[in-house]
This record gives C-alpha cells, sequence and structure tokens, in this order.
C-alpha cells in the first residue's frame, strides 16, 4: 500500500461543478423520480450549456491546467468525453444523489469508475461527529472501502465534508444556523476531518464548506495535512450562497497553506440556466453569463493568491 505522503493534489484547482441531480432535475424542471429518456436528454443539455460556458470562461485567458469541472455521469456523459478530449481536469461523483447518509450511486461503482475514467473520484458526505454515530460508521466503512480502490488503482479522491448541524447544536446557536457556521462547525470540521482519516479515508483533496475566519481554514488545512499528509489540498465549496458571501470565503481562505482552490457551482449557473428555461434569454446569453461568472470568481482568486 501506498504511504499517506503520497496522497494529494500538487496544483491549483478551480472547478466548476454541475454534478447535482436529483436537485438540478426537482428545482429547475420539477421532475420527481426518475427522468423518461426524452426528460434526461432536456436535462443533458442544460448541463452542455454550463459546460460551454466553462469553455468559453477558459478561452478567455484563464491558465486552463488550473480549470477542471465535476459532472455526473448520469447527465453528463457527453461533456465528460468533450472536456477529457479537450485536456481539462474531470472530477466524476460517486454518491447516490440526495440522501443524508452515503452511499453508493452504483452498486459496481469500479465499472463505472473505469467508463468515466475521471481525473479525481469524488463523494459528497454529511458527517457530524456529534450526529448519528451508527450512521456515521456504516458510511466511513462504505468510504474506506472507496478509498482502498482508488488508492490501488492509482486515482485520486475528492471528499466533499458537509456538516450539518445536529438539533442539539443548533439550540446551542439559539436555531441561528450562521452562528452554528462560525462558532461550531470549524471545531467540528477538524474532528470529522481526524476520524475519517482514522477510518482509513485517505483524500487527495478536501471540498469544504466555506468559512469565515482565515484562522479556522488553517486549522482545518493542519487537520487535513496532518501525519505526513502534506501535499493534501483543501478547496472552497460555494454552497449555493450569494456571489458576496462566496467571495468572503474564498478571500478568507485564498492564502492559507493548503487551500488550493475552489468549487464553486449554483452560484455561477443557476440564474442564467433559470433565465433561458424561462425563455428570458438566449442558449449563447446563459453560457456568456455562466462564463462571465465563472471567470470573474477565477481572476478574483488569481488576483489575490501570493
Amino acid at each position: 500500500m501506498a504511504s499517506v505522503q503520497d496522497r494529494g493534489y500538487n496544483k491549483q484547482l478551480l472547478v466548476l461543478p454541475f454534478d447535482h441531480r436529483g436537485s438540478f432535475q426537482e428545482k429547475l424542471f420539477g421532475i420527481k423520480g426518475k427522468p423518461t429518456p426524452e426528460e434526461t436528454k432536456v436535462i443533458a443539455s442544460f448541463k452542455t450549456i454550463i459546460y460551454e460556458g466553462f469553455e468559453k470562461a477558459v478561452r478567455s485567458g484563464l491558465p486552463k491546467d488550473m480549470m477542471g469541472i465535476l459532472v455526473d455521469e448520469q447527465f453528463g456523459t457527453e461533456v465528460i468525453q468533450r472536456a477529457k478530449a479537450s485536456g481539462f481536469s474531470v472530477s466524476v461523483p460517486a454518491e447516490k444523489s440526495g440522501q443524508d447518509e452515503f452511499d453508493f450511486e452504483y452498486a459496481d461503482y469500479p465499472a463505472h469508475i473505469e467508463k468515466t475514467n475521471p481525473d479525481l473520484v469524488k463523494v459528497l458526505v454529511r458527517y457530524n461527529p456529534e450526529g448519528d454515530k451508527e450512521m456515521n460508521c456504516r458510511q466511513a466503512g462504505r468510504l474506506a472501502e472507496l478509498s482502498r480502490y482508488l488508492e490501488k488503482t492509482n486515482r485520486k479522491f475528492m471528499f466533499e465534508l458537509l456538516v450539518p448541524a445536529t438539533s442539539e447544536q443548533l439550540e446551542k446557536c439559539k436555531g441561528d444556523k450562521k452562528v452554528f457556521d462560525t462558532e461550531m462547525r470549524p471545531a467540528l470540521m477538524v474532528r470529522a476531518i481526524r476520524e475519517l482519516q482514522k477510518s482509513g479515508i485517505e483524500a487527495d483533496v478536501w471540498k469544504l464548506e466555506g468559512l469565515d475566519r482565515t484562522e479556522d481554514f488553517v486549522k482545518v488545512c493542519q487537520a487535513a495535512r496532518e501525519g505526513g499528509r502534506d501535499k493534501v489540498g483543501c478547496i472552497v465549496l460555494g454552497r449555493g450562497e450569494s456571489a458576496e458571501k462566496v467571495r468572503e470565503w474564498l478571500k478568507a481562505g485564498v492564502n492559507v497553506k493548503g487551500v488550493i482552490g475552489f468549487a464553486v457551482g449554483r452560484t455561477v449557473f443557476w440564474e442564467p440556466l433559470k433565465a433561458f428555461k424561462e425563455g428570458k434569454i438566449s442558449r449563447e446569453q446563459a453560457s456568456d453569463q455562466i462564463a462571465n461568472n465563472y471567470s470573474s470568481f477565477c481572476r478574483m482568486w488569481l488576483a489575490a493568491r501570493q
């Protein structure tokens, strides 16, 4: 087995994530349950608009080797092929969409990973160290199995960690999620990362919820890189927040050792896609707006990075 020193990702990574499935089809199209082949085609065509916006952004002069997409196999197979052919970093999710407890999208996940052949395999996991212990344990077991498989097949692992508040924690914050995010979540993220590492889960890139304070980014990155994991990177996710809020998070983390980039999705593509679907703008205008939104984050990041 490779040692933890071999884990990590050694360059910046500015990701446009659009691997949303359940939320995408329900909130944008009002489709519940399994979409028909016809509906699947329509949803896939909207993912293509996002990808075209991404390509336009890169063509506007962004450093191609840092740019990447995160897209799902269900609606994004064509996009995956196009992005790979163009030499972009491609990440693909392995989790079933919209579940509170992590499980694999496909029981035969190795076959699907071999087929899509991504640069990074991504999981989204809700894990609160003070939450449901049995669920945490079940999740950790599945994730450790995936981690071993990725190590064995020499693939990179992107771990998206969400730490949702328990009802007791929220009570301590008088029901204020913002207070939880600032005062409690950072320490819980550190604990979660350490627990997951102890369970045999070795991420190359941690995809983390934004933090308001630079010192919290420092602590979380230190946990991610403990024990010789010096090359492990952290990227900041957008969580569908306003552009202003996302910029605050990025500014807080941009020059912290270990923070290598971001993954901002809905904040970039949601409004343009909605306007296109409602017939307010053309397809071309939608991809232009996505390109502008994404490149504005990239340029802000590159300008702030020391």
